[in-house]
């Protein structure tokens, strides 16, 4: 007898267990945004997609071919150019004046930095009082901060006269004799950093003056009813609780000062012999006097590292040590 074998039936495909809510594994899931994320993308490209333009065409593209303009022995207005690689970096490196244009650059940065600080917060202080005139001292301690650096500039440039000038008068007045501002190497960059307090003053001030008048009043009734002095409550209490505002500060003006131009320009054009010639002022010396647009393109470019570096360490160090309430 022959046996009828039965056919053998394929086994029923495996069934993957899926969990709810998710997708199979191996089968990528595809999610619309809502209407909510739509409009709140398409909110931040009408409100900063101008911006991002703005800077990418004006400040980050001349950036880039700053760098590149920085390799090439270029004088201004030639149509030719010649690739030297980091030749001009080595010659700025190698100048003898480099020395002293790097020197006078950290006298007035420190200069000008410290003491917009420390004239800024003892005027904020006095400010803070409540005086007849309060509003009016306000407005005219800022008012130098948004003239123009070429106008100031030529207006001290009368008050230093060492002949007819109005200081020149008032130390005449008290028995001295005035020296002479424009041609004496260490007056011509005390006149400069003069100049430039007198300017930006306000401007810290002012920002001063809003970070005291945030000072919680409570803290100072409190240290004043343990018995603390003015001096102490100030420096245990006002100064800690302002250390946000001098930071920003100290990063603003920082920049401010290693930027700074037009007080030079019309006052001193970095005279007498380099005295008064800063990074910054060299970079137009270069550039629009000698014409050498390759040369002012490094010096330009070993300032942005500088900036950069001053701004990274600040950013990374300094800021740590800052309490914020």
């Amino acid at each position: 007898m022959t046996s009828v074998s039965s056919p053998v039936r394929p086994a029923p495909p495996e069934r993957r267990r899926t969990i709810p809510g998710r997708a199979p594994a191996g089968r990528a899931r595809f999610t619309r945004p809502s209407p909510r994320a739509l409009r709140t993308w398409l909110a931040f490209l009408l409100l900063a997609g101008p911006n991002v333009v703005l800077l990418l065409v004006f400040v980050y593209r001349p950036l880039l071919q700053s760098f590149y303009y920085s390799t090439l022995q270029w004088n201004m207005g030639s149509p030719t150019a010649r690739s030297v690689g980091l030749g001009n970096y080595v010659e700025w490196f190698q100048d003898p004046t480099t020395a002293d244009v790097m020197v006078t650059t950290g006298v007035f940065m420190v200069a000008t930095v410290g003491g917009s600080l420390v004239l800024g917060l003892g005027l904020a202080l006095l400010l803070n009082r409540r005086l007849k005139g309060r509003g009016f001292a306000r407005t005219v301690a800022f008012a130098p901060y948004v003239l123009s650096g070429v106008a100031v500039g030529m207006l001290w440039l009368f008050i230093f006269d060492p002949r007819y000038g109005l200081l020149s008068a008032g130390l005449r007045a008290i028995g001295l004799d005035s020296p002479d501002w424009y041609t004496t190497s260490p007056w011509a960059l005390v006149m400069i950093i003069v100049v430039y307090l007198w300017k930006n003053v306000g401007y810290v001030a002012l920002i001063y003056l809003a970070g005291l008048q945030a000072v919680p009043l409570e803290l100072k009734q409190a240290a004043a009813l343990d018995g603390a002095s003015s001096a102490r409550t100030f420096r245990s209490i006002v100064l800690p609780l302002l250390a946000p505002t001098t930071f920003f500060l100290t990063v603003t003006t920082l920049l401010s000062s290693l930027q700074s131009f037009d007080i030079i320009q019309a006052m001193t054009k970095g005279g007498p012999l380099g005295s008064t010639t800063t990074l910054m002022y060299q970079i137009y010396e270069e550039g629009f006097v000698t014409g050498r647009a390759g040369y002012a393109s490094a010096v330009a470019t070993i300032l942005f590292l500088l900036l950069l570096v001053v701004t990274v360490v600040q950013l990374r160090f300094v800021e740590k040590k800052v309490h914020y309430a």
